[in-house]
């Protein structure tokens, strides 16, 4: 298995070009891959085949999506304010879907708290409502896009306060104690399966990629029962293969790891070597 795991970010946007602008960047990215005659498969579908519960051939020729922060321009179409009107994320995949015929799905790692989202609407994005979680249960429902955990709260360095104990902020590696993992993991696990009740999430993505010995090693693995999740993801620049850590999956992300898409038609064929 070699199964190439895209990230985007939708409040990316600071033009109206490929490079600035993940939105424009994922509606050529699905073409691309369209041409290239890969099939894109729901990144939980990669993580059975690496936990050995489907065979491989399932994932043969794929790739999958995923999309971090979860506000509103990952669904809903926008009037960016300096920008002007964005298609959502959602509808930039139902256009794929419906000019090819072929199905697409992708994955929607969401900060969970939301108080901690209502300041990020304010330090982020201009404080308009656009980052609630109204949309979640819809996404959930549909099937387009899955909501899975990226955590509590970010450990955002713009919140005036974390769960992190000792408030060093703006990383992911000083999550690095039960307590304070559990407040930013098994919370959101338990916030997230609560609110999109049946739903259970079992995906993670760290936070700004971020990890450290102790998540990998020690909470995540031995601590399941209670976080409940399946797999974790972070920022390495590889595909997911069979041999993977399951508590270190490694994703591609727009605007960092390619920036046009000849670099990520690269990306896509060293990838599928």
């Amino acid at each position: 298995m070699r199964v190439p795991v895209l990230a985007y970010h939708s409040n990316n946007i600071s033009g109206n070009d490929y490079a600035c602008n993940d939105h424009i960047a994922l509606a050529e990215d699905l073409r691309l891959i369209h041409r290239n005659g890969l099939r894109i498969v729901p990144l939980a579908r990669v993580v059975d085949v690496l936990l050995g519960d489907v065979p491989d051939s399932t994932v043969e020729n794929a790739v999958a999506l995923s999309f971090d922060d979860g506000s509103w321009f990952d669904w809903h179409d926008m009037a960016h304010p300096a920008c002007g009107p964005q298609r959502g994320f959602a509808g930039i995949l139902r256009d794929f879907s419906t000019e090819t015929g072929t199905d697409v799905h992708a994955t929607s790692f969401v900060i969970v708290s939301p108080d901690a989202r209502a300041i990020l609407d304010q330090t982020c994005l201009i404080g308009r409502g656009w980052w609630s979680d109204d949309w979640w249960i819809d996404a959930q429902r549909e099937g387009l896009i899955a909501i899975e955990s990226h955590s509590w709260d970010h450990n955002h360095h713009t919140l005036p306060s974390t769960v992190q104990r000792e408030q060093r902020k703006g990383t992911f590696r000083t999550i690095d104690s039960h307590a304070d993992a559990d407040a930013e993991i098994r919370q959101a696990s338990d916030w997230l399966d609560t609110a999109l009740a049946p739903h259970r999430t079992s995906l993670f993505a760290y936070p700004y990629g971020e990890s450290n010995a102790y998540l990998v090693e020690d909470y995540l693995p031995h601590h399941a029962t209670e976080h409940r999740l399946r797999a974790a993801f972070d920022t390495a620049p590889r595909p997911v293969e069979s041999t993977n850590d399951r508590w270190l999956l490694p994703r591609h992300v727009c605007g960092q790891h390619w920036k046009d898409p000849a670099e990520l038609e690269r990306l896509l064929a060293g990838a599928m070597a």
